[in-house]
């Protein structure tokens, strides 16, 4: 039934190329632009640097320091503000099947991000892998110890509700906490966190055919709940995946841009249940198996924990990215990939 309102959904989004005429493309090979070129060195300026978590091309070199924020994910903060903007985005398992989402900013900072949740151990260690101020509203007991003894730069909901935290009134707690980028930077001069350090550049290359079988459509379910499948279709136009939460796009709350992901990074992971609560224990050091889905193809890799990145290797090498955005979805070993995603062309 999902994927059948998923396919109606999408017939009624489909875009239509255009144009056919011959006059027009005639005019735009003639105005056809030339790239900007250094004269002395011959290398075109959109290659001299490259953004260190998408490798896109740009005219500057980026100093900035990441930004880690937790943000909220249960069917009431849907849509979300912010998502469209990040580099690299965690989809992990919290308590029972609601997940949340790890974005890390760096290239674009959006305006305002959220709503902003509680943070979790595991997502602390990752905001920790690029070396990232990290965001949260609220901590558990373990999350809290681990912010207090100053593991890592971080502020939170607790300590700035109502200044650096703002609540929007057409939400309801705790679903309506929302922080600005002028805020964090504020919040960071505050506590006097260096802001100009940059995170050490992932592996890019957009050079071969990629291979693998064919996977237009890719289905995430965790422990079987609708409200938290995921959908990603390919947009072969735009080179990209979009994502779809129970059959809604997810897009951006204020602007409306799609989410459009280039990397999408499937990995499995022992998870255990710990307290009543039902806060979880996940291994994000070990290892496994896992999909990695790039121009509507799915190879079968593992992933390994480096520097306390999750990253993709196949023949103990690693695996280069596309350049662009990357999504990290995060799922139980039990029932694991074969249980729990899905794809078709």
């Amino acid at each position: 039934m999902l994927k059948r309102a998923l396919i109606i959904a999408l017939s009624s989004l489909t875009l239509v190329a255009c144009s056919s005429d011959k006059e027009i493309k005639k005019e735009s090979d003639k105005e056809a632009a030339t790239p900007v070129v250094k004269e002395e060195t011959g290398v075109e300026t959109e290659d001299m640097y490259q953004s260190p978590l998408t490798g896109v091309g740009e005219e500057n070199e980026s100093t900035a320091r990441s930004v880690a924020v937790m943000v909220n994910n249960h069917p009431k903060a849907r849509p979300q503000s912010g998502l469209s903007k990040a580099d690299i985005v965690y989809e992990v398992l919290a308590e029972g099947d609601i997940t949340r989402f790890l974005a890390i900013f760096q290239s674009r900072m959006p305006k305002e991000v959220g709503p902003v949740r509680s943070a979790r151990d595991y997502y602390i260690e990752l905001a920790k892998g690029y070396d990232s101020l990290y965001v949260a509203h609220g901590y558990s007991p373990e999350a809290k110890e681990m912010l207090m003894n100053g593991f890592i730069d971080d502020l939170n909901g607790i300590q700035y509700d109502g200044t650096l935290f703002k609540r929007a009134s057409f939400r309801k707690a705790p679903h309506n906490s929302y922080i600005t980028y002028e805020h964090i930077k504020e919040g960071a001069d505050k506590n006097g966190f260096d802001m100009n350090r940059p995170p050490k550049a992932l592996n890019f290359s957009d050079k071969g055919k990629i291979k693998g079988e064919a996977a237009n459509s890719v289905m995430i379910s965790y422990n079987q709940n609708p409200l938290f499948n995921v959908v990603y279709d390919y947009n072969e136009k735009e080179g990209r995946y979009e994502r779809y939460s129970n059959g809604e796009q997810t897009i951006d709350y204020d602007s409306k841009d799609p989410v459009l992901v280039e990397n999408l990074f499937i990995v499995e992971a022992s998870h255990q249940i710990v307290d009543d609560a039902g806060r979880r224990d996940i291994d994000l050091e070990s290892g496994g198996n896992a999909y990695l889905i790039q121009d509507g193809k799915l190879r079968k890799v593992h992933w390994e924990n480096v520097d306390g990145r999750i990253l993709p290797f196949e023949n103990d090498k690693p695996v280069s990215l596309r350049k662009g955005s990357t999504w990290i979805n995060v799922i139980p070993s039990s029932p694991g990939l074969t249980g729990s995603v899905s794809y078709q062309e």
